[in-house]
């Protein structure tokens, strides 16, 4: 179980850096509202954080 919570943590934290590394402090931002939002049940902070990483997804489309 603990190699289990290892591994989950590692690519979180992995996951984490590519989108800073690829969206910036703005992805950070979107996928912290989006987490906090997720854990807490609350639908404004998720819609919030959705939103957020949806422009930055859409944002070279548009």
């Amino acid at each position: 179980m603990p190699a289990l919570a290892l591994l989950t943590a590692i690519a979180v934290v992995a996951f984490q850096q590519l989108v800073e590394w690829r969206f910036g402090t703005m992805g950070i931002v979107g996928l912290l509202f989006l987490t906090v939002g997720q854990k807490a049940k609350n639908h404004t902070c998720s819609s919030i954080g959705a939103v957020v990483l949806a422009l930055m997804f859409a944002g070279p489309a548009l």
